[in-house]
C-alpha cells in the first residue's frame, strides 16, 4: 500500500508509533519496531528487521534479511534504552547485524555517513564507525571499537574489542586487529602488523603529494628502531609541528587507549 509519501509492502509490519520520514519504501516481510526513527528516503529492501531505539539516517538503503538493532550480544546488557544510529546514505548489504549500545560503553552504537557494509558484516555494541567507512564481506567489528574516517577493510577481518582504527587506514583481507592501527596506515596479517602507510587511498583520495612525502618521513622516524617510541612520537611532534597528517598520527599515538599499538613487524620498511 502507499500512504502520502510512504510505500509499504502488504507483507511488511511496521509500528504505529515509529517514526517515519517521507518518500521512505519498506519491503515485502520486514519489520519496523516501535522505536524506530527511519528519515526521508529510506528503503528497506524487504525482510529487513528494525528493532528497538534504532534511528536510520536519510537515503540509506538495507538489504534483505539484516537486523538492525537488536539486543547486543554481550551478557552484561540488561535491558538498558540504549540506541543505535545510522547516518545518511549509507548502504547496507545482506546478512548485516548490527547492535545498539550498553550501559558500559555510553549507550549508543554509531554508524556515520555514507558507508558501505558488505554481506555478513558484523558491528557490535558501542562501536563508533566514522563517514566513508567500507567494511567489505564478513568483516567483524567487536565491541566498543573505534573507526576513523575512510577507513576500508578487506574480506574476513576481525577487529578486537576496545581496538582504534585511524582514519583513512586499510586493513588487508583475513586480518585480526588486536592493537590499534594509525592514521594513514596499512595492517595486514594474524595478528596484523603495521605494513607502512595506505599510499594507494592516500593518492585516490588527492592528499598532496608533498604531504605524503613528509608523512613517509615521519612514519620512518617514529618507527625506527632508536630510542624509545615516546622519544620518537616526541621528535616527529616537534619536526613536524606545521604538519596536519603527521600531527593527526603524532596525537593517535599520544592519545590514551586500551589497547597496544599495531607496530611494523621488522622496522620502519613499508615493503
Amino acid at each position: 500500500m502507499t500512504v502520502g509519501h510512504l510505500e509499504v509492502h502488504p507483507t511488511a509490519v511496521v509500528s504505529p508509533n515509529a517514526r517515519i520520514g517521507a518518500n521512505v519504501r519498506i519491503g515485502p516481510y520486514s519489520i519496523v519496531g516501535d522505536d524506530a526513527v527511519l528519515h526521508d528516503g529510506v528503503e528497506l529492501v524487504s525482510h529487513v528487521v528494525v528493532a528497538g531505539r534504532s534511528e536510520i539516517g536519510a537515503q540509506t538503503r538495507i538489504f534483505p534479511f539484516t537486523s538492525i538493532g537488536h539486543q547486543p550480544q554481550d551478557l552484561k546488557y540488561e535491558g538498558e534504552p540504549s540506541r543505535l544510529v545510522i547516518g545518511e546514505r549509507c548502504v547496507i548489504r545482506e546478512n548485516v547485524t548490527i547492535n545498539p549500545g550498553t550501559r558500559g560503553g555510553g549507550m549508543e552504537t554509531r554508524i556515520g555517513n555514507d558507508c558501505l557494509l558488505m554481506a555478513c558484516s558484523h558491528v557490535a555494541h558501542d562501536c563508533k564507525v566514522g563517514n566513508n567507512v567500507v567494511l567489505a564481506n564478513y568483516v567483524g567489528l567487536a565491541g566498543h571499537t573505534v573507526i576513523g574516517d575512510y577507513v576500508a577493510f578487506g574480506g574476513m577481518c576481525a577487529v578486537h574489542q576496545f581496538v582504534r582504527i585511524g582514519s583513512h587506514a586499510f586493513i588487508g583481507a583475513q586480518s585480526m586487529i588486536d592493537a590499534d592501527v594509525i592514521p594513514y596506515g596499512m595492517a595486514v596479517g594474524n595478528r596484523a602488523r603495521l605494513a607502512g602507510l595506505n599510499l594507494v587511498g592516500l593518492k585516490r583520495r588527492k592528499f598532496d603529494r608533498e604531504a605524503i612525502h613528509t608523512l613517509r618521513t615521519a612514519y620512518r622516524m617514529v618507527f625506527s628502531s632508536e630510542g624509545t617510541l615516546r622519544e620518537r612520537v616526541e621528535d616527529a611532534a616537534t619536526l613536524f609541528k606545521n604538519e596536519p597528517l603527521v600531527q593527526d598520527v603524532v596525537n593517535f599515538i599520544s592519545s590514551a587507549s586500551d589497547r597496544p599499538l599495531c607496530l611494523p613487524r621488522n622496522g620502519a620498511s613499508e615493503e
